[in-house]
């Protein structure tokens, strides 16, 4: 969209008319002020003054200057961050024991964050709005760190620490990358590598390029802005990004605003867009996505307040004229993209070097790169009295929130209003229980925005109550399962559709996808659960709403499609992750999928894996035994006397039932066992900390359901059994006595039963098992047929 801006004769006799303009102009130290730029500050100026925020246009003139000298002496503390032990804020040349004997950071991409932190700090200071902002590239943290500490917008822990003097940011810079640790083993500094919970405003660690990009629309709720600052290399990451105006709706999103840092470098080579034609081919690219591309200088943060503020405008506008008819659904996004050079403000800039340390050499030990040190942050010095006057200037904020304290940085949206549970008698699919329930959560509770993560096939997966409520979300629909506001983000993308619902902190949210294919989710789960245990720890517990990410069509049922689509890595992984972050159930059928679904949904900042079958499956559990599953983690399913009896453990519903046979057959030949039914595996390990502690059965629920006296045990597992047995260790606490088994990487195109005897999981295994520990032969439980095949010599139909 072309702009009406003023001509460089204009602005030469507006900085006549107006001194600070003049003053603003002239720029500080590297940062200088395009003529495009200062024509687009003249008209920023106007007409925030004309919205009545503020009374003359002097008063925009002089934050900006105090914005050049904020941004300068940010960059100034990002290269100390690197590679010095301390500070001098009189500007005095540091010596060679003012430096880190092993200096480390990320120092190009955090010098390209500060003009762009510290633009989006001034732009709230110039509205007396406080958005909300996101950091793809959380590597980047020493930018967004020194400008809260030079904008007085910490959390208490680093206030404390780092005060403004020349004590404080020593501490900082020589607690960056200290390594140091606590007696417990934790962090011994409230300062990490990437954005963290002690990140005043951080909601996301930025750890994994590209998630951001996936997240980011679906993050602020109407009334709300989000200022999300993403990565040029992640922009090759995938396509998920792409698609975010075909999913943005202005009635259920707040306004989102993308600023890539287009610094044209990885670690050790240039991006494509690091090339002229690979920038202008990346616009073009964007435009035919939907987004609308607004290119500017990424050097000068006054240019990241002015280009902030036109794509506010601009979207403002569009929904305008989306609500009169003029403009459909999908609205061109505003893009921004920030044209700079790694490392700019310093020395190396435009270099692979720039990405970690530019210098030559090491500060401490080589007077060449000390000299070069102390030459390139002069320019970058702010006087301490005018540092002092900017910090007021930035700092006074009213009664307007601290960007710490963001409206994204404090979700804890209301508990939900639960529905009636209604538990059933007859043979359904356990998907049934989900689809009904959340549904019905849902419309009773509108004021949480409600999103489903969908790969591909949502009816397949027995969800069409909530494809009939809530409908794909499409800009064109052809069908009654489509609609505009369609509350169902649908892509062959599962990091697309998984982050839709992660970014949804406010609202309701369900992810479900095939088994084999929520693999493709794991990266981005676990850094939401990473996250979200650090903030715990730190004493500030994420408030979000939990919800399950449903691995169904699963490995046990899912024979049909050869062995891609027989995978059990999911729950295994999501295992090997703290148990009071992420639940990994099995519940065998609709009644013990039911009654764990109040536990999920009013849970806070905490996900639950929940493996179901999608085929019609037999009751197992009544409402009673379905709840105290729920609260157990397991349940005794029967009992039979004899001497010596068996402990035999069922994980998952196909594995139920393979057990309950073979119980049938234990009970023929007179062998006393019990058959527990093991839901919650996690409950039932050794916990790693005082948190994992908390979520563990306790010792009289752990007696009462694996007493001792049951020394012979066999486990039948929905997993592999390597991770089973090394998860449940506590419970199979003797290997020569026990048996486990589950998925042994077999499999191809074939039924349940087929997959059960490739994966020597049917119930005449189990038997094996048992008649091995109990030093019996195999033929004292089956028939000399059925034992051939248990052994592979023989006719596996027999087992059927």
């Amino acid at each position: 969209m072309h702009q009406i801006l003023p001509s460089p004769s204009e602005l030469a006799e507006h900085a006549r008319r107006e001194p600070d303009f003049a003053r603003w102009s002239e720029g500080y130290g590297p940062l200088q002020h395009a003529d495009e730029t200062r024509a687009a500050v003249f008209r920023m100026a106007h007409q925030l003054v004309q919205a009545g925020l503020h009374q003359d246009l002097a008063s925009v003139y002089r934050l900006l200057q105090g914005l050049d000298r904020l941004t300068a002496a940010g960059l100034w503390l990002v290269v100390h961050m690197t590679y010095a032990r301390r500070v001098r804020l009189d500007g005095a040349p540091l010596q060679a024991e003012d430096f880190k004997a092993q200096p480390e950071g990320h120092t190009g991409g955090a010098l390209n964050m500060v003009p762009g932190y510290a633009g989006y700090l001034a732009l709230n200071a110039l509205t007396g709005t406080t958005r909300g902002w996101l950091m793809g590239q959380g590597h980047c943290v020493a930018a967004i760190e020194a400008l809260n500490v030079l904008t007085a917008n910490q959390h208490p822990e680093q206030a404390a620490r780092y005060r403004f003097d020349e004590q404080g940011l020593s501490h900082l810079v020589s607690d960056f990358y200290s390594y140091a640790q606590a007696p417990d083993g934790t962090a011994g500094v409230p300062l990490g590598s990437h954005v963290n919970p002690h990140t005043a405003g951080g909601i996301a660690e930025g750890g994994y390029l590209g998630f951001a990009e996936l997240q980011y629309a679906h993050m602020p709720l109407p009334g709300e802005t989000l200022v999300a600052f993403l990565s040029d290399g992640a922009a090759e990451e995938q396509r998920g990004s792409d698609w975010i105006p075909r999913w943005w709706r202005a009635e259920d999103c707040g306004t989102a605003l993308p600023v890539m840092i287009a610094n044209g470098r990885r670690i050790e080579q240039r991006t494509e867009l690091g090339t002229l034609e690979g920038l202008k081919g990346f616009a073009e690219h964007l435009r035919h996505c939907g987004f609308d591309p607004i290119l500017f200088d990424g050097r000068d943060p006054a240019a990241f307040v002015t280009t902030l503020w036109e794509m506010e405008q601009r979207l403002a506008r569009r929904v305008d004229e989306k609500n009169h008819g003029i403009l459909h659904y999908p609205l061109p996004i505003p893009y921004a993209i920030a044209e700079t050079t790694k490392g700019f403000g310093f020395y190396g800039d435009d270099s692979n070097a720039a990405h970690n340390l530019p210098l030559p050499g090491n500060p401490s030990l080589d007077d060449e790169a000390r000299a070069l040190f102390n030459t390139h942050v002069t320019p970058l010095w702010v006087a301490p009295e005018e540092l002092s006057a900017v910090r007021t200037l930035f700092s006074s904020r009213g009664e307007r929130p601290l960007e710490r304290d963001h409206a994204l940085a404090l979700r804890h949206p209301p508990a939900p209003r639960l529905p009636a549970l209604h538990y059933r008698a007859d043979s359904c699919s356990p998907m049934a229980a989900l689809d009904r329930f959340f549904v019905e959560l849902s419309a009773a509770n509108p004021e949480l925005r409600p999103r489903v993560g969908n790969p591909d096939e949502l009816a397949s997966n027995r969800l069409g109550g909530v494809l009939k409520a809530l409908k794909h979300r499409v800009s064109e629909p052809e069908n009654e399962r489509e609609a505009v506001d369609g509350k169902i983000i649908t892509a062959l993308n599962e990091e697309a559709v998984v982050s839709a619902c992660l970014a949804n902190q406010g609202g309701l949210n369900l992810v479900a996808s095939y088994e084999a294919f929520c693999v493709k989710m794991l990266g981005a789960v676990r850094q939401t659960i990473i996250y979200a245990r650090q903030q715990k720890e730190v004493g500030r517990p994420a408030g979000w709403l939990g919800f399950p990410v449903v691995a169904t069509s699963h490995t046990w049922e899912n024979g049909k499609n050869q062995q891609s689509h027989q995978d059990t890595t999911f729950c295994e992984a999501l295992l090997g992750e703290m148990s009071d972050m992420v639940r990994v159930v099995f519940p065998a059928d609709h009644n013990s999928a039911l009654a764990l679904l109040p536990i999920i949904y009013q849970s806070r900042g905490q996900l639950a894996c929940m493996v179901i079958p999608k085929r019609e499956r037999p009751v197992y559990f009544d409402q009673a035994q379905a709840e105290q599953l729920a609260r157990d983690g397991a349940i005794v399913v029967e009992e039979v006397g004899g001497v010596d009896p068996l402990l035999l453990i069922a994980n998952g519903s196909y594995q139920l039932e393979e057990m309950r046979r073979a119980c049938q057959r234990l009970k023929d030949a007179g062998c006393g066992y019990r058959l527990v039914y093991l839901q919650e595996p996690g409950r039932f390990r050794a916990p790693r900390d005082q948190w994992e502690m908390e979520t563990v059965a306790d010792e009289a629920t752990v007696g009462r359901l694996f007493p001792d006296h049951y020394e012979r045990r066999v486990l039948l597992t929905h997993m592999r059994p390597e991770v089973a047995r090394g998860v449940l260790w506590p419970i199979l606490p003797d290997a020569r006595l026990s048996g486990v088994l589950g998925y042994r990487n077999r499999g191809g195109t074939f039924d349940d039963k087929g997959m059960l005897f490739a994966n020597r999981s049917t119930w005449a295994n189990v038997l094996a098992a048992c008649a091995r520990i109990m030093d019996v032969p195999r033929t004292a439980l089956l028939t000399l047929d059925e034992a051939a095949a248990v052994a592979g010599k023989g006719d596996p139909q027999v087992l059927r």
